[in-house]
């Protein structure tokens, strides 16, 4: 198996964070979001609720009342959110149920009996040993810090970049006291300094940092302001229809430039409307076409409909 690897001096900053500032500061100046406040905290009224949850991997956090398992529930499930939503949930399912108690689970079993519970598993690009090893590295990590929001804190900054240093050091951490693994495992969990959108890690924030009717929260580290939107095809579609974004790819510096122009709709915060927007396309009774349709054509008009014909 080809061998990759993280930087793992965590004293290095991330190429990323050094030019994000003025690459949104220049990006922001030129765009003017489309979208108004009144018309995204209309859509948030409508959908923002947990009967429009499922199907997502969200749901299988409000299984955790403990803050502790809630945290590992999250990133494993986080980690899986790729390929088909019920494969997703199969996948996910499937780890959960041979892992009660989570937290204690994952600080608790050793590496070789993970991989013995773990052999038959297998989810598109990863098999057991890549499941084993994230787990073995979170239950490393939860030992080493005391919980993966700690390692995460250890790692954020003053700034606007928070999340973004906060999460390198988590998938350094992961990483390193997971023994490494083949590109499949590394496929669970994006780096920030290799300038992909980090969409999975993203939303495993939004989720566990954000508290309302849907995200269910757990974490204190950081507010909801320093989030980052979670960005896919989808999303980044949506997004630029909206004229939050000019950009021609789906990357952390798009995540950022969207992100920015969310926060001058809503500075305390901007990744609020995340799951409503995500909702438009999944489910069959919205339609993306036409919310964009009526935002663009009713200014700031509080008349978003969303509803198909």
């Amino acid at each position: 198996m080809e061998r990759i690897s993280y930087n793992l001096d965590h004293r290095e900053e991330y190429p990323l964070c050094k030019t994000k500032n003025k690459t949104v500061n220049k990006a922001t100046s030129e765009i003017t979001p489309k979208v108004t406040f009144e018309q995204l905290e209309t859509l948030y009224r409508t959908y923002n609720k947990r009967e429009y949850v499922h199907p997502d991997p969200l749901e299988f956090l409000y299984n955790y009342e403990n803050p502790s398992d809630r945290e590992v529930v999250g990133l494993v499930a986080s980690s899986l959110a790729y390929g088909s939503v019920w494969q997703i949930l199969k996948a996910v399912q499937t780890v959960l149920d041979r892992m009660p108690e989570p937290a204690e689970f994952v600080t608790r079993t050793s590496k070789s009996r993970l991989i013995k519970i773990f052999s038959d598993f297998k989810y598109r690009f990863n098999t057991g040993e890549d499941i084993s090893a994230l787990l073995y590295g979170i239950g490393r990590v939860i030992r080493k810090h005391g919980s993966l929001e700690k390692c995460f804190k250890s790692g954020i900054t003053s700034g606007d970049d928070a999340v973004i240093s906060g999460l390198g050091i988590l998938v350094d951490e992961i990483v390193l006291e997971s023994g490494g693994g083949d590109k499949r495992f590394y496929q669970l969990l994006p780096h920030p300094s290799r300038k992909s959108a980090c969409k999975r890690l993203n939303l495993y924030l939004r989720w566990m940092v954000r508290r309302d009717d849907v995200d269910p929260g757990g974490w204190y580290t950081v507010g909801s302001d320093k989030l980052l939107v979670p960005i896919d095809v989808h999303m980044f579609r949506i997004c630029r229809a909206l004229g939050l974004t000019a950009r021609g790819s789906a990357d952390l510096r798009t995540s950022i430039e969207i992100t920015e122009n969310f926060r001058r709709i809503n500075p305390a915060d901007p990744v609020k409307y995340d799951f409503a927007i995500t909702r438009l396309g999944i489910r069959d009774e919205l339609e993306p076409d036409v919310f964009i349709k009526e935002c663009l054509e009713n200014g700031g008009e509080d008349k978003c409909k969303n509803t198909k014909d």
